[in-house]
């Protein structure tokens, strides 16, 4: 089975990444610094991405976004032909950016696909292991080849498809998903998952979705992502545990970037103290 990821990425840009984590909302950081560790975490999703070794890469950015900066930012880093290629999201939603992108690499199924899998990340979860997308992989092709599967893909017009139906994903702490993979051969639209008009979460939908067409699905472990201050905090001892791990693990990758970011920030997570009631 031939596998691709697509990172979805707006290109790095003071003023344009991770406004949440920002002073002027609320948070802790500067325009700039938020871009600048918004950067970092690419960079090690990517790193991850390669060192998984299992998928074709490609990237989805915003449609405004400086292709040419974000290809040398790349290139610069893991050297050329490590990302397969750039494109730009033409989709006007959540639903349609990712749908764009799915269709980008299927091609509504045809011999021109540039996969049999794709699977969606963000650039903004730095933690994400390599490990972690190999089990995603191997537990796709697993549940995509049984009886069901290919009896689910009979659901679409495809004609003798490679491999059955399957959806793999992941779980956020906010009741969504940063990793989602299926076949070219799956029923399933991401129409409605995040805008729906009965207030249903996405981690939800897709299971709606899965249930109502008999799509095998599964899971892999939670992989969070950093939209908020609080998301920020939560990471910071994850990291610090990452550190210590990778002595014992040599599995384990370390979001280096990340990592080295943060410390000349000077940020540390601290947890409330309380007080002592005899």
């Amino acid at each position: 089975m031939r596998n691709a990821i697509v990172i979805f990425t707006k290109v790095p840009k003071i003023g344009d990444n991770k406004t949440r984590l920002t002073i002027e909302r609320g948070g802790i950081l500067t325009l700039e610094e938020a871009k600048e560790f918004y950067e970092a975490s690419l960079l090690d999703v990517i790193d991850s991405c390669i060192i998984a070794n299992c998928c074709d890469i490609y990237i989805c950015q915003n449609l405004d976004g400086d292709k040419n900066y974000l290809k040398h930012l790349i290139e610069s880093t893991f050297g050329h032909g490590a990302v397969k290629d750039i494109f730009k999201d033409e989709g006007r939603s959540f639903d349609q950016g990712m749908q764009y992108a799915v269709n980008y690499i299927f091609k509504d199924g045809s011999d021109q696909r540039l996969a049999d899998s794709v699977f969606i990340l963000g650039g903004d979860t730095p933690t994400l292991q390599p490990t972690t997308i190999q089990a995603a992989v191997k537990k796709l092709e697993l549940i995509a080849s049984s009886p069901k599967a290919f009896t689910c893909a009979k659901q679409t017009q495809l004609d003798n498809p490679v491999i059955g139906a399957g959806i793999i994903e992941s779980v956020d702490q906010e009741g969504g998903f940063n990793l989602i993979g299926y076949t070219y051969s799956t029923p399933f639209s991401f129409n409605g998952v995040f805008y729906n008009q009965d207030g249903i979460t996405a981690l939800d939908m897709i299971a709606y979705k899965a249930a109502e067409h008999n799509i095998p699905i599964n899971l892999v472990e939670m992989i969070p992502d950093i939209d908020l201050p609080a998301d920020l905090a939560s990471v910071l001892p994850v990291l610090n545990t990452l550190k210590l791990v990778r002595q014992y693990d040599s599995n384990i990758v370390l979001p280096k970037r990340t990592i080295r970011y943060l410390e000349e920030l000077g940020l540390q997570a601290s947890a409330p103290v309380s007080e002592i009631v005899d």
